[in-house]
């Protein structure tokens, strides 16, 4: 038996409750549990808990995206077949967050092309879920964002804020020398969140190494030792996983 057409008095009062999603798909389920004779309460339930997880779903994906955080670089997509060494115990723990409800740092080190991006996007998404707020940017782009902000008078503020969100991930960072304004920005985000909010940084780079590609001496120094000792080091290492997107024409 074909679904009955919805009432013009039920479509109105659905929209009215904002619950229009609900609109597509009610008559079948009407229908369906009409023809199984479910109790009215039990499919009014149970239309009301698929609308309380498709909104908390889009919720969840809202503040993601806010987070800058890609949808794709989930836990769920982490190749596991990948020729890459890493402390999977240590990975494991990290995911249950401890390091954030401590403010603990973690460094994703390792070449370009093993998943150190992924990783941190993927712990990004993991603390999102839990209700934390998150920020995520890679290096060049913050630090050229925070460039322009002194032009308009929201550095101030924009450091405020990042430095108050409950897990900042830098990406990128150390690829290439900083000059003064870059070194005096990050060692104030590392300082103002010492101890009281957490960071990923992922980077080519131990940071013995970062000494020499930050411009004021002193700060480097301050920098690193602060970091460094909150800091879980989780060390990546093996072969690129993009030799395997690599464009290749097929066979005849």
């Amino acid at each position: 038996m074909p679904p009955r057409e919805l009432s013009r008095d039920l479509v109105r009062v659905v929209k009215s409750l904002k619950l229009g999603k609900l609109l597509p798909t009610l008559p079948e389920r009407l229908r369906q549990a009409r023809d199984r004779g479910l109790d009215p309460e039990d499919v009014l339930l149970l239309l009301l808990s698929e609308e309380v997880q498709r909104r908390d779903q889009n919720r969840l994906a809202a503040r993601a995206q806010r987070a800058q955080l890609a949808p794709s670089m989930v836990f769920d997509a982490w190749d596991a077949d990948a020729k890459i060494t890493y402390d999977r115990q240590l990975l494991d723990q990290l995911r249950l967050l401890h390091f954030l409800e401590k403010h603990h740092h973690v460094l994703i080190m390792g070449p370009v092309g093993v998943g150190k991006t992924m990783l941190a996007h993927a712990l990004g998404h993991e603390a999102n879920r839990r209700g934390h707020s998150v920020h995520c940017e890679p290096a060049e782009k913050l630090f050229r964002r925070l460039k322009g902000a002194r032009l308009d008078d929201t550095h101030a503020a924009e450091l405020r804020r990042l430095a108050t969100v409950d897990l900042l991930i830098i990406d990128d960072f150390g690829l290439r020398a900083m000059d003064a304004l870059e070194t005096s920005d990050i060692y104030e985000l590392v300082t103002a969140r010492h101890q009281l909010g957490s960071m990923i940084l992922t980077s080519n780079r131990d940071p013995s190494e970062w000494l020499g590609i930050l411009a004021d001496p002193l700060l480097a120094q301050a920098l690193v030792d602060r970091f460094t000792n909150n800091a879980y080091d989780l060390v990546v290492e093996g072969e690129s996983y993009r030799r395997k997107q690599k464009p290749r024409l097929k066979a005849d």
